[in-house]
């Protein structure tokens, strides 16, 4: 079985603050660094640190080398990144003092994928290998059709949720991975067992994960609902920290763990996570994660 991320590469350019900026306001920061991000490769390395053989396929263009080596440093695979004309993915992040973002995203590069790219990709995959998502590239709906004709299990981090998604068949997923926020955003409904019962309705055959901030996740396939709380850590950037969720998550369920045991691992890496600055930088390795103990 093999995995395959199809998504975006980031330049992100991340500013220290105060407190994060409101409508008309001119404020000075304290420091600025530049990591390498956006959700695809956060989530290719979070597989790669979890111990998971992981294809990326997505663009960079001009100054993206660094993201290119990012990313076989970190394990991640990149027989599928090309590199073209233009402007990088990238981001604009501002961090508060109690660690919360806000993030400003550019496309760039990862708005580049064509059709015959996506062909070229998925026809190095086939039956039962996995493909994870998000909504940071474009050709998404192209992207879930051809994979679903190959008979791969889609799962789906539908962020940024915006109206290209509208344009996906969302029944064609195997497992959603999502916040309260993007779970209004489908659903319409607030409350996480209205969120959950609701996209049973809308997807019956696929399972879901929410993530709900400080209250934890909870898991929900055909054999019922799984809760998980977080683990209480002082928060420095919470930039990768679904991100390392997701990977983590992903991880477990190629390693056949119970579904408790795999929202613990997840919910343990994401701690350590949120520990610490920066996107890639923050994401722990699988025997960190093994053998950490919360004090």
């Amino acid at each position: 079985m093999k995995v395959l991320n199809f998504g975006s590469l980031n330049l992100d350019y991340v500013y220290q603050v105060n407190h994060i900026l409101i409508p008309g306001e001119t404020l000075a920061s304290k420091e600025r660094n530049t990591f390498c991000g956006g959700k695809g490769l956060n989530q290719s390395i979070a597989l790669a640190k979890a111990g998971i053989p992981v294809y990326h396929a997505g663009m960079i263009g001009e100054g993206g080398e660094i993201l290119l080596e990012t990313c076989e440093q970190n394990g991640v695979n990149t027989k599928f990144i090309r590199k073209i004309e233009g402007p990088c993915g990238h981001t604009v992040i501002q961090v508060d003092e109690n660690g919360q973002n806000c993030i400003l995203l550019y496309g760039g590069a990862n708005r580049s994928i064509t059709r015959d790219f996506v062909d070229e990709v998925l026809a190095f995959f086939e039956k039962g290998d996995i493909l994870l998502l998000q909504n940071e590239v474009n050709e998404l709906d192209y992207i879930i059709d051809k994979a679903y004709e190959k008979g791969m299990m889609i799962i789906l981090n539908p962020s940024p949720y915006d109206s290209a998604l509208d344009a996906c068949d969302l029944s064609k997923i195997s497992l959603f991975l999502v916040n309260e926020i993007e779970g209004y955003q489908i659903t319409g409904e607030k409350e996480p067992e209205q969120i959950l019962s609701k996209i049973k309705d809308l997807y019956p055959k696929a399972k879901i994960v929410l993530t709900l901030g400080g209250d934890g996740s909870v898991y929900q396939d055909e054999t019922g609902v799984y809760h998980q709380g977080i683990f209480k850590v002082k928060t420095v950037d919470t930039t990768a920290a679904g991100d390392t969720f997701t990977g983590y998550f992903i991880s477990s369920i190629l390693e056949a763990m119970p579904v408790e045991k795999g929202l613990e691992l997840a919910a343990k890496a994401s701690a350590i996570a949120v520990s610490r600055p920066g996107a890639t930088a923050s994401i722990p390795l699988r025997d960190e994660v093994l053998n950490w103990k919360n004090e």
